[in-house]
């Protein structure tokens, strides 16, 4: 262990997108990382290293990785680690970190969501869009979630969305005019839909773009962008250096910390899979099935 470093030994992975480009090799891991997949985790923490003060042997724990999550144990940095809150499973502290910290760190820190702003979020059903939606509903900030489905539009309604869009029944750009235009989109889906949310994004919005669901390239039209003062900004959280990522947990915690510890705010598992079906795990995500997180079993 470095000095700042806890071992966790693993009870639950979080399956993400990054996980599955990865293995298709598409997504290496940060220089220095371990060549294992899994970018977040949850379990018990083993040994703290000399300089750890906040947490201790046998505390249950969540941690933020840049790989690794699919081991049976990982030493990581005491600022990407967070206590869970007692009511939680560890099955839900492996679906905790990663989307939730996306959803924060993109649209409550480079985004600057101010109250009374509206944001809108492609792949609302999914794990960081269903974080995204409860972390708006407590902050009172109203959300439209884009989804693929009658049944996940249902999801998000309960999970607190304003407005829901299904893209495959609904032209997004003609709903939008209906529903009025929005301040934040959080899109990891590039290729066109980034031209596409130019028409509903208001003066001085943001697109934060996380992901290229829809290919790389894409038409930007820049004369709309530098009438209306819009912003389109990239963001990756894997590559963080773990001061950052701690800053990241820190501020989260300090706005939300309540609504976790009472479950007003917590992760949604949609299914568990056992380690040796963690294929299934994969084919599962890559199919677009997912309702919240899926997680993977790694020790009982």
């Amino acid at each position: 262990l470095a000095a700042d470093e806890v071992q966790i030994r693993i009870a639950f992975a979080g399956v993400n997108r990054a996980d599955l480009m990865q293995v298709a090799g598409a997504y290496p891991p940060p220089a220095g990382a371990s060549s294992v997949p899994g970018l977040e985790c949850s379990g018990i923490v083993t040994a703290v290293g000399s300089d750890v003060t906040k947490l201790n042997i046998g505390d249950r724990v969540a941690a933020l990785l840049a790989a690794g999550g699919y081991a049976e144990s990982v030493s990581v940095s005491q600022h990407q680690v967070l206590t869970l809150p007692p009511s939680w499973s560890l099955a839900q502290g492996a679906a905790w970190l990663e989307t939730f910290a996306t959803a924060y760190l993109n649209v409550f820190m480079l985004a600057n969501l101010q109250p009374q702003e509206s944001v809108l979020t492609h792949a609302g059903a999914s794990g960081v869009g269903s974080s995204l939606i409860q972390l708006c509903r407590e902050s009172g900030n109203q959300i439209t979630a884009i989804v693929g489905s009658s049944d996940k539009e249902s999801f998000c309604k309960e999970l607190g969305a304003t407005d829901t869009i299904n893209r495959y029944q609904q032209d997004i750009v003609e709903t939008m005019k209906g529903i009025g235009g929005v301040d934040v989109v959080l899109n990891p889906v590039a290729g066109d839909s980034i031209g596409k949310d130019q028409h509903y994004l208001n003066q001085d919005g943001r697109i934060i773009l996380i992901g290229l669901m829809g290919g790389r390239e894409g038409t930007v039209d820049f004369g709309r962008m530098l009438m209306k003062r819009q912003r389109i900004i990239g963001s990756t959280l894997r590559s963080l250096v773990a001061e950052r990522k701690g800053e990241i947990l820190t501020q989260m915690w300090q706005q939300f910390g309540s609504q976790f510890s009472s479950g007003a705010i917590q992760p949604i598992i949609d299914k568990t899979f056992e380690q040796e079906d963690i294929q299934q795990a994969f084919d599962y995500v890559a199919a677009n099935k997912t309702q919240g997180k899926v997680v993977v079993k790694i020790d009982g």
